[in-house]
């Protein structure tokens, strides 16, 4: 039951890196510091990934998720932010799942890391860059930072609850992506119908 649930928390999480690649990163380092109640650490790593709970690694997530948000809010940064956040997100992505797979192979970790972690965290970030062009079109970008609140917003709210309520985390994200895909594909659909006409 343990590896399941360690396995559900680095699923959720590298479900977050599609909003924002260093806050669940973040979250991973600052949860294995934290203790549950009885005294035990909240979230264990695999041996091989211990380096994620060290101080120097926590400076660089800190700093690197701060500028990461910042970047988001400026107009030029914004897209070129865009167009590293798909593979930094699946790189996060199979980095944090393979993180929480204990008790495995190294090559059955990353394998695992990559299939499902990697490809949790490009699907949620698909959704994203599907918002955010939809955003650019219809607003002229100004309602971008909107955008930006907002996943900034189920990035925190979503590494928070993976660490506590991995399942529920998991459950609101996948619903968040298949809302995603509804409303790119009506929208689709409606500027078809407008183009026919």
């Amino acid at each position: 039951m343990e590896t399941v649930s360690a396995a559900l928390i680095g699923l959720a999480l590298s479900a977050t890196c599609g909003f924002r690649v260093f806050v669940p990163l973040l979250a991973v380092c600052l949860s294995t510091r934290a203790e549950s109640a009885d005294g035990e650490p909240l979230v264990e790593l695999a041996e091989n990934f211990n380096w994620l709970a060290s101080d120097p690694v926590l400076v660089v997530f800190l700093v690197a998720a701060i500028f990461e948000i910042a970047g988001y809010y400026l107009p030029i940064i914004d897209n070129f932010l865009d167009a590293l956040a798909t593979p930094a997100a699946v790189i996060a992505g199979s980095l944090i799942t393979a993180a929480f797979l204990t008790g495995m192979e190294p090559w059955l970790q990353w394998l695992l890391g990559i299939i499902a972690g990697g490809g949790i965290a490009g699907a949620v970030q698909s959704t994203t860059v599907v918002a955010r062009t939809g955003s650019t079109i219809t607003t002229g970008g100004l309602g971008n930072p909107i955008v930006a609140s907002v996943e900034t917003g189920y990035s925190f709210l979503g590494s928070f609850l993976a660490v506590l309520a991995a399942p529920f985390a998991l459950a609101i994200i996948l619903i968040l992506f298949f809302v995603g895909i509804y409303i790119y594909i009506h929208r689709r659909r409606e500027g078809k119908v407008k183009a026919r006409k």
